[in-house]
């Protein structure tokens, strides 16, 4: 009899960025990071990718990104949407960008 597809653990790699925008320059970081967002989201292996800006109007954004598989996450890292999302960005970030790399502890996904 084939394993109950609910009780299989799914494994999610999860990347976190934050994106500080020079000063000035907070609508056209978040006007990038936002079409990265959208598209990111249609690409084979992303369970999920949001864009929250920090409450305080700091200019910092944060973006995390759930991967079905690490070979899908670092797939995307060589994407037309990932070098496309840089170069538009590099020249409106106050410093380089903060990324990090997570291993799932009990990331899911709701529906």
């Amino acid at each position: 009899m084939p394993a109950d597809p609910e009780a299989e653990e799914v494994a999610i790699t999860i990347v976190a960025g934050i994106f500080r925008a020079r000063t000035g320059r907070e609508a056209d970081l978040a006007a990038v990071l936002s079409r990265y967002v959208v598209l990111t989201r249609s690409v084979t292996g992303c369970r999920n990718v949001d864009l929250a800006a920090e409450a305080s109007g700091s200019g910092s954004f944060l973006v995390v990104e759930k991967w079905a598989d690490s070979q899908a996450q670092r797939a995307h890292l060589d994407s037309e949407h990932m070098v496309t999302m840089a170069r538009s960005a590099t020249d409106l970030l106050a410093a380089p960008p903060e990324l990090a790399l997570y291993a799932s502890i009990s990331a899911h996904d709701l529906d």
